[in-house]
């Protein structure tokens, strides 16, 4: 039986998919299957190495197998947020599927038909003006610190969560002790790079009237490409 997780583009899809992955290589133990190829498809983005250390692991040994196993083979593909697969393999078969599998499992280790690779064309040239006005993006870990012990948290990152703008998505969070019964606010965020400047974020929207009435002050503790 294939396995499948769902929800992977959320943080408790990813995290069933890191507990899943806990003193594993691969989904389905130390070698590549198209379970892994299937499950990579599905999640959006290498997941963050500090929330998912095990997912992000996985991620990155199952790009690194793709890259020299499939050489400028498109194995998946996302489109309008959502991830979809597209068959791609050698011409030889790699690994059988198992007995028992879905007739409907979608052959990953295949050999593609004209049709498909005509497909595969028409895709890669439709995204191809896409591609060169596509902005990069960052994962950015913000820390928020309170005026005082006082400070009511749970306003302050709702406050912090208020702002929006294009090229700004708010992700996973946690209270961090600093000391003194003063705990800080840790927040992720993915941000388009040409849309969104860390510095100014802080400088003229969380730093300002009315946030500050809760935050004292906010630094970056990491700042990663993706």
């Amino acid at each position: 039986m294939a396995i499948t997780f769902s929800d992977l583009h959320t943080e408790s899809g990813l995290k069933s998919l890191d507990e899943f992955l806990s003193g594993k290589t691969y989904v389905s133990g130390d070698q590549l299957t198209k379970d892994d190829i299937k499950v990579y498809a599905a999640v959006l983005e290498k997941p963050n190495g500090d929330l998912f250390p095990n997912a992000s692991q996985w991620y990155h040994c199952v790009s690194s197998k793709l890259a020299t196993s499939f050489p400028g083979k498109a194995v998946g593909v996302r489109t309008a947020g959502q991830a979809a697969l597209v068959e791609a393999a050698p011409a030889k078969v790699e690994k059988e599927a198992p007995a028992g599998d879905d007739d409907d499992d979608l052959d990953l280790f295949g050999d593609e038909t004209e049709e498909e690779k005509k497909a595969a064309e028409q895709r890669e040239a439709a995204k191809a003006p896409a591609k060169k006005k596509e902005s990069g993006k960052s994962s950015v870990l913000l820390d928020v610190k309170p005026w005082d012990d006082e400070t009511d948290m749970k306003k302050l990152e709702e406050s912090v969560r208020s702002i929006e703008m294009p090229g700004l998505l708010w992700g996973a969070s946690k209270l961090v002790p600093v000391g003194y019964g003063i705990k800080k606010l840790q927040i992720m965020m993915t941000i388009v790079d040409d849309l969104v400047s860390v510095d100014t974020l802080i400088e003229e929207r969380l730093t300002v009237e009315p946030i500050n009435e809760y935050v004292q002050s906010c630094d970056i503790a990491a700042f990663n490409k993706i």
